[in-house]
């Protein structure tokens, strides 16, 4: 599911698009997709994409950060998906923070 998402992500145009494998080191999620957008706009499409994407798979548990669309966070329990506006990415850092987990870049 996560490699779905990420896939789904690139073909939609964002950019550095990564998978983190957290499992083991997080009881959050086994995975972190996280993808950066240039706009709202662009990151709402996307998430709408994704959400319409994975709908046939799971439904997210709980999704946030739509309406503002600078860090939307969609939690399919073992899954998180990160679409991040690129300064909001910057900031938070959240490669930074799991820097210990595999990573898998798309495209």
């Amino acid at each position: 599911m996560a490699k779905a998402a990420a896939e789904i992500l690139y073909e939609g145009k964002a950019s550095n698009v990564v998978i983190l494998k957290v499992q083991g080191l997080t009881l959050i999620a086994d995975y972190f997709v996280i993808a950066s957008v240039s706009n709202q706009r662009h990151g709402r499409a996307l998430a709408d994409r994704v959400l319409e994407g994975l709908s046939g798979v799971r439904q997210p548990d709980h999704v946030e950060g739509y309406e503002g669309g600078l860090w939307i966070l969609m939690d399919y329990g073992d899954l998180i998906v990160h679409v991040f506006r690129e300064q909001e990415r910057a900031f938070y850092g959240l490669e930074r923070l799991w820097g210990d987990a595999p990573r898998e870049e798309i495209g």
